[in-house]
């Protein structure tokens, strides 16, 4: 059974305040991004595996610990999950990194496939999904769904803010996995999107309406 972490840090609130504040331009709101995914991402690899290699010191030599096992593999959903890649490789930068690209029917709120590139031997890697808003859960589910059909069975799933439906939506089918989110927000007004939110972050991470 997979764990809901919410991530009650000071920081990460604080910089989700900025981001929602409709003033905040392009270019701060893309570094905002990239450091609350970095934040989060501290947590979600918590418990990434490590082997204990030798290692010569200006001192001594000693067994150490280092990462081991099959990279990591960071799969955000484009767009908007482009905008966390940056941030997560800071923490791994040799890490893997993967697309999935979905579209929202904008009538009926149902993701659409459109992409789809993964790094080799998927299904051996841990693999993080990425995308700033869970929104429907739609996506998410439509992701999670993707990668388990390749195999793969260790994955986390990591969104900014979250609404309720959509969290629900995304344990309910998914129930095995671990979900990180940097907020859980009150609910999905009726056109599907997140209050009180921010917006549409694909516009706002790279400018466009």
């Amino acid at each position: 059974m997979g764990n809901v972490n919410i991530i009650n840090h000071p920081l990460v609130k604080h910089k989700i305040t900025l981001m929602r504040d409709e003033k905040t331009g392009t270019r701060e709101f893309r570094i905002l991004v990239e450091e609350v995914a970095m934040l989060m991402g501290y947590e979600a690899m918590r418990d990434l595996p490590t082997e204990d290699v030798e290692v010569k010191t200006p001192i001594t030599t000693r067994k150490l610990p280092m990462l081991c096992g099959k990279k990591l593999a960071i799969v955000p959903i484009l767009r908007a999950g482009l905008g966390m890649v940056s941030g997560l490789l800071a923490l791994v930068p040799s890490a893997k990194v993967g697309h999935i690209g979905l579209y929202r029917d904008e009538v009926t709120h149902e993701p659409h496939e459109y992409y789809c590139k993964l790094p080799d031997r998927i299904n051996e890697r841990l693999v993080i999904v990425c995308d700033p808003m869970l929104a429907t859960g739609g996506s998410a589910i439509q992701a999670v769904d993707f990668l388990k059909d390749k195999g793969c069975k260790n994955i986390k799933f990591m969104s900014i803010i979250a609404a309720p439906e959509g969290l629900d939506a995304l344990r309910t089918a998914h129930p095995d996995i671990d979900i990180y989110v940097g907020n859980l927000d009150e609910k999905l007004n009726e056109d599907a999107y997140i209050v009180p939110g921010l917006g549409d972050a694909g516009d706002r991470i790279f400018g466009t309406k």
